[in-house]
């Protein structure tokens, strides 16, 4: 409560208002969360079976369906006789990853699970083959997720199938604005639909086991079903080369159930310790309830005959539903609440993606092999970034896939079986390194299971080529290079980073000049802010510059330059060629031509917001800097200005300046009035008035001038103060003059303000070391010197003295 009062407190202080998108953001996000409430919450394990597996135990709500869908339109009938072994087959592949990942939360409990494994095990560049897989699985499961939850909507209401599209990109980016807003997944109500899902699916298992036992289980007519994938009528052997490949069609689609298994080993660190020991128990546990669910739908639906639909709906689960729990009352009612929970635990498996991919992406952008803004908590402590990109890139490929289960499938398990695969060879490499108890059971376990996964990619890979793996294959040889090349990009520059950090750092430069060219477009408020900055650096000359493109311009612009008189020269350059770019680095390479020059470009650009901006501006200031801060000795500055707030302070200002008019008008009256009697009490040979007046009336006499107006360079009259001429050997001596040359020398490695000084009689240079800007020391301006006196050159030399201004520059 403290920190959100001290943020409260800090953005009212900060007396900026807030923009239109923060105001937004903060509307529909809530209020910002301060680091302090970044907590961690320990998970017991019941909570923990609720929280972290619905990805994996939500699987086997569409993988008996997948398996029908690869047999059905090939075999027939016979597709429910292969169903059972090939059943089997997944349930076995299921055991050899459940007893890898079992030795993966002992060792690791860091999150991070599989990419965890394979960075140790086989370095960080290997490692990213990993990381992509994991990356491709989490956008793909809340694509396959959200898609099955909505098909299981359409199963308990028909009338919404046409809408399936809309519903599951609605439902995306619902789960995106939750958990932009902060959304915490180890909630209570998260564990929910696990726990309802597999009650649910177990009674009807139950239910039906025993319908089944009394002979009064019933059985659909696939051929009569309308919707149904066609019954196909293959006469080919098993062992021949078409049913081989179907088969191998059907396990891989059957490989899907086994999705989600590693949530657990991205979490451990999230158990009550021991952590290992808790996140084994509730790794084995998932297991065994998902083992359960496959193993009881797929003999439902062997023998009821449930049979997938062409529109994904209804499915083979809400078909076997409907046939168990029957038509009355409690039947109808059983029915939708499986429906609810399936429905529930599949959006909830998919919401478990969008905390899933964005600490992926932070583990990896911590290892600089993705950029470093996935690092970056947005407003309400979440990795917003990643969580943004999730939702992109999850849409698009909803869209283009319209939802379809069944198409998103061959995305699916290739990015699941790899990272399987990666964690199974990664601890067997450390079993074999550290040899600790049990080693080689273990390795053995590990290897089999890196090695049957692998088999599984491969299979994958061939036989869901031309269904769409060959996206995957694609994306996998585009990224791991892309990644290793960012890394490659960032080592380098921590290389650089490092060696400059141990070496001696060199002296800062000091030149003799320091150049400032302000680029000028137009003549508007943005222009003078820049003029403003470049006078506060202090140089030794401004210069404005237009590149004349527009000769009709270019003479307004001269015009409305001449009329304002800042004080500074335009200079035009024709630029025939519109090389903008390349003029400004030939005017940047001019200057610099002397070795003691440095030279700084401003460049004024008038802000909008970012949309606008990218509307309005075609980037050249960017351009111009990018080019102008290669070259040796010179640097580039944008100046945003944002013209909407500063017209708006500038008119509060006014209208302050005008509300505050009449007290100073009264208080102008008041001295006036105060002058006039002093000038009364004046005495007539000239006396100085009586104290309270001569308070008043104090000013310096007028400085003598020409008769064209100008001050002139003559000796002071002032007692003690000598005349610069007379100045003809070392000692001490006070000086009065008018400043000629104002200018900046370098002197062993340090730079020092030279300003020579005249009064008619001679010259004398004052030189100020250290320094190089002093409020006043300006050309024109008439001072008073106080300090040593040395002659260099037949020439009289301050060094430090005592300075005083006498009249400021005209």
């Amino acid at each position: 409560m403290a920190t959100r009062k001290a943020v409260g407190l800090l953005e009212k202080s900060a007396g900026l208002p807030d923009t239109f998108w923060y105001s937004t953001k903060r509307r529909l996000l809530g209020p910002p969360l301060v680091n302090q409430d970044l907590g961690e919450q320990r998970l017991s394990n019941p909570l923990a079976l609720g929280v972290l597996s619905p990805d994996g135990i939500s699987s086997s709500a569409y993988g008996t369906e997948e398996i029908l869908i690869a047999l059905v339109p090939a075999v027939g009938l016979a597709a429910f006789s292969l169903l059972l072994p090939m059943t089997l087959v997944v349930l076995l592949v299921m055991v050899l990853v459940l007893l890898s990942y079992r030795e993966i939360v002992m060792v690791y409990i860091r999150p991070g699970g599989s990419y965890v494994v394979a960075r140790e095990n086989f370095g960080p560049r290997i490692a990213q083959v990993c990381a992509v897989a994991l990356l491709i699985d989490y956008v793909v499961t809340v694509a396959v997720q959200t898609s099955a939850g909505t098909a299981a909507v359409a199963s308990a209401i028909p009338a919404v199938g046409p809408y399936k599209l809309e519903i599951t990109v609605g439902v995306v980016v619902l789960m995106a604005f939750g958990n932009l807003r902060g959304l915490k997944e180890a909630g209570r109500s998260f564990a929910v639909p696990t726990y309802l899902f597999s009650g649910a699916v177990i009674l009807m298992i139950a239910v039906g086991l025993i319908r089944d036992l009394t002979g009064n289980l019933g059985q659909l007519d696939p051929a009569t079903l309308h919707g149904a994938y066609h019954l196909g009528s293959s006469t080919e052997g098993l062992i021949s080369g078409a049913m081989i490949f179907t088969l191998l069609r059907a396990f891989a689609n059957g490989g899907a159930s086994l999705t989600g298994i590693e949530a657990v080993s991205d979490a451990v660190g999230a158990f009550r310790p021991p952590e290992g020991r808790n996140a084994r128990t509730v790794l084995m546990t998932e297991g065994a309830i998902l083992g359960v669910l496959i193993a009881g739908i797929s003999w439902l639906a062997y023998r009821t005959h449930a049979t997938p639909h062409l529109a994904g709906y209804p499915t083979v689960l809400a078909q076997e539903a409907q046939l168990i729990f029957g038509n009355g009352f409690a039947g109808k009612a059983f029915f939708y609440l499986l429906q609810l929970a399936t429905m529930l635990i599949l959006y909830t498996g998919a919401n478990t993606s969008f905390n899933g991919f964005p600490f992926l992406t932070s583990y990896v952008a911590g290892d600089s092999f993705l950029p470093r803004w996935l690092l970056k908590r947005g407003h309400r402590l979440v990795f917003s970034n990643a969580i943004i990109l999730l939702t992109i890139v999850s849409v698009a490929l909803i869209i283009i896939k319209d939802a379809d289960v069944n198409s998103l499938v061959p995305l699916y398990a290739i990015g699941v079986f790899t990272a399987f695969s990666m964690a199974g060879f990664g601890m067997a490499k450390y079993q074999s390194k550290h040899r600790t108890p049990g080693w080689r059971r273990r390795q053995i376990i590990n290897f089999s299971a890196g090695v049957t996964t692998a088999l599984v990619v491969a299979v994958f890979a061939i036989v869901k080529f031309t269904e769409g793996a060959w996206v995957v294959v694609v994306l996998f040889a585009i990224l791991v290079p892309a990644l290793i090349r960012m890394n490659r990009e960032y080592s380098a520059e921590g290389e650089v980073l490092e060696t400059i950090s141990e070496n001696q750092p060199p002296p800062p430069p000091h030149y003799a000049r320091r150049t400032i060219f302000v680029f000028v477009d137009s003549f508007d408020l943005a222009t003078l802010a820049a003029l403003r900055y470049a006078r506060s650096l202090r140089p030794t000359s401004i210069r404005a510059v237009h590149f004349v493109i527009d000769s009709v311009r270019a003479d307004k612009l001269r015009e409305k330059w001449t009329r304002a008189n800042r004080g500074v020269t335009l200079d035009f350059i024709d630029v025939a060629d519109r090389r903008l770019t390349r003029a400004a680095a030939e005017l940047v390479e001019r200057e610099i031509a002397d070795p003691g020059t440095h030279v700084t470009v401003v460049l004024p650009r008038r802000s909008y917001s970012a949309l606008l901006g990218r509307l309005l501006h075609d980037r050249t200031a960017d351009k111009i800097a990018a080019v102008v801060s290669r070259i040796p000795r010179s640097a580039a500055t944008i100046i945003p200005y944002d013209v909407e707030s500063r017209v708006q302070v500038l008119q509060e200002r006014q209208a302050a300046k005008m509300a505050a008019a009449a007290p100073d008008l009264a208080d102008q009256q008041i001295r006036t009035e105060e002058a006039e009697v002093a000038d009364k009490h004046a005495t007539p040979n000239g006396d100085k008035p009586p104290s309270k007046a001569r308070g008043l009336l104090k000013r310096r006499e007028p400085e003598p001038c020409g008769p064209d107006g100008l001050p002139l360079e003559v000796p002071s009259q002032v007692p003690g103060v000598s005349s610069i001429g007379s100045l003809t050997g070392p000692g001490r001596a006070v000086v009065e003059g008018r400043i000629r040359v104002v200018e900046i020398k370098p002197v062993e490695r340090n730079s020092v303000l030279a300003c020579e000084i005249s009064d008619g009689t001679g010259t004398l240079t004052a030189l100020f070391y250290g320094r190089s800007h002093i409020p006043g020391i300006v050309c024109s301006a008439r001072v008073r010197f106080k300090g040593s006196v040395c002659i260099k050159d037949g020439h009289p030399v301050m060094i430090n003295p005592a300075y005083e201004l006498i009249f400021p520059a005209v």
